[in-house]
């Protein structure tokens, strides 16, 4: 038996909905890439749809070992990736040989008022079975009265056989639409792993 509620099935046979759907735009596969970016208008992007979108991180492996995963945003269709953000990171991690853990916040890699890439997962590492894994949501880019809140959460194999697992949250500073959001390593390429874009109705 389901509940109904003004109409609308929100539990039937153990499922749950709450109303809202998540509409697929773009996969982006990278093989040995510099960037990858996702620009407005192009290749069935759009940022003036929905106010949440989320990015998807599958399998992204550096070519160059203990190298940061970073996002930037646009607001000028890509000519610049160089949003003021002002954010917060913690993280927390555990090593193979049981020996180190810990959960701490990261002064050092938060930004406050930084037009500069945010890391999103740090220290990757390239041996053929390191990766990080994780999403990005941003919200309401295409407003011209607020500024853009994002979120992100990793889990990185980092170069020493840690796990590292961070949460990264924050603003962009500004009240211009946000119309295009670029990834990069902070060194060397993106080796292998694909990025997908989602809008959330």
């Amino acid at each position: 038996m389901g509940l109904i509620s003004n109409g609308t099935t929100v539990f039937d046979a153990g499922a749950m909905s709450l109303g809202g759907s998540m509409s697929f735009m773009k996969k982006l596969t990278a093989s040995s890439s510099a960037t990858l970016s996702f620009v407005h208008g192009s290749g069935g992007v759009d940022f003036s749809t929905y106010k949440e979108y989320v990015f998807t991180f599958k399998g992204i492996h550096p070519a160059t070992d203990n190298a940061d995963f970073m996002f930037n945003m646009s607001v000028d269709a890509g000519s610049n990736y160089n949003v003021a953000k002002t954010t917060t990171v913690t993280r927390a991690y555990h090593n193979e040989g049981d020996s180190q853990a810990a959960l701490d916040y990261v002064a050092a890699d938060d930004l406050a008022q930084g037009t500069g890439f945010q890391q999103l997962s740090q220290e990757v590492g390239n041996d053929n079975d390191q990766t990080t894994s994780g999403y990005l949501h941003l919200f309401n880019p295409s407003s011209t009265t607020f500024v853009k809140h994002f979120t992100s959460n990793t889990n990185c194999y980092n170069n020493q056989n840690y796990t590292l697992h961070w949460l990264v949250a924050g603003y962009g500073n500004t009240t211009s639409d946000v119309d295009a959001v670029q990834f990069k390593m902070a060194s060397g390429n993106i080796d292998a792993g694909d990025i997908c874009l989602y809008g959330i109705a």
